[in-house]
């Protein structure tokens, strides 16, 4: 019997990666231009680091959570998601006293026991940023910013942001039990999700998709009419500078995120590719989560976005050629000649593939098309004989002569001028 990948992952074979590559490499170089920095933390974590973290009644913990028993009986978690390793991480290694701009990044795997779903696997990848210790709305602005600025930079073009405040420990706590006895009286009419959540976490109840639940939700009181005044200010400053910089946005009442930790700015940028579930990006403000985990009194703010997503909404790529150059040894004492030269080649920075079964040259030439190659050095009984290569450019369907001694730095300075 065939053993096949487990569900809810994906192999990422050889054609797909570059736009893997793409998004990656993007990654890395615009983020450096905001001052960011990599860094990389465990793939598990300690069970209670995400039931403090993220929330003991949220989803993800209660539901989502890749949980196994060690060897020594401690509980060990598959992280969910980025953001609480890092804070622990921050804590851990003392780095709000040692970075003068404690401003990071971190890619990699997640994992979730959730319903496979286009786009959505219970192994999927992230991209997460995170700054610490600044409390001024400038600074959830500029993430906004370079939020936006990468998705551009790997080739979306339609999408949206969408903003919201969610309030802090000040007024969110008075706000939330408004919430809930709103929704008590309307608790019956309900899906069984938004009933649980009455009680357990009601702001959850506003993210709900259910159609029958809608019209309930839209009539529920809002957030923003009960924000303290100095949440109000801060959003107000978030909003003026979005406009002073032209980054349009939508308000939202409804968009709360998943997560326990935030507070005030919320953000998502959403995809009308993507359908129904069109969210690729989202984020906000989390003052609280350092202290919450052991640390000082350090404020945050970030945001994620899932890459198999990402992938899905931007321009497929070409794949890269596999090669600039394809050695064709056609005779067998041609191919110690290949071997040298196919070493030199690769010294010298360039991509090289030969034939090491002594196939045809009609062949050979086939394979070499397919691989992408940009040249092909032949070499048959004549050419062994007269110790020269013939090399043929694919690009322009000629080729010359080249002898054995001047074969590497005549395909070095070919493939650089063309």
């Amino acid at each position: 019997m065939t053993i096949q990948a487990v569900r809810g992952t994906k192999d990422l074979l050889p054609d797909e990666i570059a736009a893997w590559h793409r998004i990656e490499g993007t990654a890395r170089a615009l983020f450096a231009r905001y001052g960011y920095r990599e860094i990389r933390t465990p793939i598990f974590e300690e069970t209670e680091l995400f039931a403090r973290g993220i929330g003991q009644e949220t989803d993800i913990v209660s539901k989502e959570m890749y949980t196994f028993e060690d060897r020594d009986g401690g509980s060990l978690t598959l992280r969910p998601e980025a953001t609480a390793g890092i804070v622990r991480a921050v804590i851990e290694h003392n780095l709000v006293n040692t970075d003068p701009a404690l401003k990071v990044y971190a890619l990699g795997p997640m994992f979730r026991r959730e319903r496979p779903q286009k786009g959505r696997y219970r192994q999927f990848h992230q991209v997460d940023v995170e700054v610490f210790g600044v409390t001024s709305p400038s600074v959830d602005v500029e993430i906004i910013e370079m939020s936006l600025a990468y998705l551009e930079a790997c080739g979306l073009t339609q999408y949206e942001l969408v903003l919201n405040s969610v309030g802090d420990a000040k007024c969110r706590p008075a706000y939330i039990e408004t919430l809930r006895t709103a929704l008590r009286a309307q608790q019956g009419r309900m899906c069984g999700d938004c009933q649980r959540r009455i009680e357990t976490n009601p702001l959850r109840v506003l993210d709900c998709k259910v159609p029958q639940d809608q019209e309930i939700i839209d009539g529920l009181p809002r957030i923003s009419d009960h924000l303290c005044d100095d949440c109000r200010a801060h959003f107000t400053e978030v909003t003026r500078e979005l406009e002073l910089l032209g980054i349009p946005y939508r308000l939202s009442h409804r968009l709360v995120r998943g997560l326990d930790y935030y507070v005030r700015t919320t953000f998502e940028v959403t995809s009308g590719e993507l359908g129904a579930q069109n969210s690729v990006l989202g984020g906000g403000r989390y003052d609280g989560l350092v202290k919450e985990l052991g640390g000082g009194d350090v404020p945050g703010i970030g945001f994620a976005l899932g890459m198999e997503r990402l992938v899905m909404t931007i321009p497929a790529l070409a794949a890269p050629p596999r090669c600039e150059v394809f050695l064709a040894p056609l005779v067998a004492g041609g191919r110690d000649f290949a071997l040298r030269l196919q070493r030199q080649l690769r010294k010298e920075g360039l991509s090289v593939l030969m034939d090491h079964e002594g196939r045809g040259l009609k062949s050979q030439m086939k394979r070499a098309d397919k691989l992408g190659a940009r040249f092909v050095a032949i070499l048959g009984e004549d050419e062994l004989a007269q110790a020269r290569w013939t090399v043929r450019d694919m690009k322009t369907s000629t080729q010359q002569s080249v002898g054995m001694d001047g074969a590497a730095a005549h395909l070095i300075k070919e493939t650089r001028v063309g």
